[in-house]
């Protein structure tokens, strides 16, 4: 997200809660002063005749687009805001491209038997194939986001995306590591205490391992208070997914920041389990960052 000095967003919109959620999220998020923004609102046209459901459609498109305007002007006077003939998906990604947006802010529709456990196919789409950040938010945030929670990792997108962030006089980060520690299995052999050594050796080299996060987590932490942030860092062993979720819970966070990493060799195909993980079970908007 790094190296432009004007930040751009482009947020989808379709009339719906979920997109006038996004609209709120963009409006009271922390974002460095000057940013620009744009809305779109994208409909998918069949033939090229006109119908009721085509006027329909245009009529939603509009309403949409001027509710936008009227969101973003309380923040950006002069947000632009555009109706397309393309597909969501395809249209957020091609517009993302155009407008050399460095975020892409979408609404959450969950699917399936759960609401709160897939993602929708039009955010799902745009997760895993922009080149960019991409916000996901499932709710309103009822003021400015000033609490935000790092996913810390060796990876620096996470860490690059809070710094660009503007933090606000009140703005604080808290900056969370999960390390797996490796345990014995139990099996082995016992003979001369070899199954002892073995036992403190990996005690040895996870102490070695929390040290090491430890100290990742406060250079990072005293990187991000030069740029205007006050920070605080929690170490945690487990699961990451599931300590990352009770850490979020412990620091009342807003806004979560995680690293988009891809599972495959296939760029940009997937973001990788915990991220995603996180994106399908936050309660709070979740930035990720590439």
């Amino acid at each position: 997200m790094a190296g432009r000095a004007e930040f751009r967003i482009l947020v989808g919109i379709d009339g719906s809660a979920h997109a006038r959620a996004a609209l709120e999220t963009v409006v009271q998020g922390p974002w460095p002063d000057g940013a620009r923004v744009r809305a779109l609102a994208a409909r998918q046209r069949v033939g090229a005749h006109r119908s009721l459901l085509l006027a329909s459609l245009d009529g939603t498109a509009q309403d949409a687009i001027g509710r936008a305007r009227r969101a973003l002007a309380r923040q950006w006077p002069d947000a632009e805001a555009v109706v397309v003939d393309k597909a969501p998906v395809r249209a957020l990604l091609k517009e993302a491209a155009t407008f050399k947006a460095e975020m892409i802010v979408v609404g959450w529709r969950g699917y399936g038997a759960s609401r709160g456990l897939l993602m929708g196919s039009v955010s799902r789409g745009v997760v895993r194939g922009a080149k960019c950040a991409v916000l996901v938010t499932k709710r309103r945030p009822r003021s400015r986001i000033e609490k935000v929670l790092l996913a810390f990792d060796a990876s620096s997108n996470a860490k690059l995306a809070v710094a660009r962030l503007s933090p606000g006089p009140n703005g604080h980060v808290t900056l969370v590591q999960v390390v797996q520690t490796i345990l014995p299995t139990g099996r082995g052999p016992a003979i001369g205490g070899i199954r002892a050594s073995i036992a403190h050796e990996l005690k040895r080299l996870n102490a070695q391992r929390l040290k090491t996060a430890e100290s990742a987590l406060k250079r990072a932490g005293q990187q991000l208070n030069r740029t205007g942030w006050r920070t605080s860092i929690v170490l945690r062993t487990g699961e990451p997914l599931r300590e990352l979720t009770e850490a979020t819970k412990s620091a009342g966070a807003e806004l979560i920041v995680v690293g988009a990493r891809g599972a495959s060799h296939v760029r940009h195909l997937l973001i990788g389990s915990v991220a995603e993980g996180i994106v399908n079970h936050s309660a709070v908007p979740v930035l990720l960052a590439r």
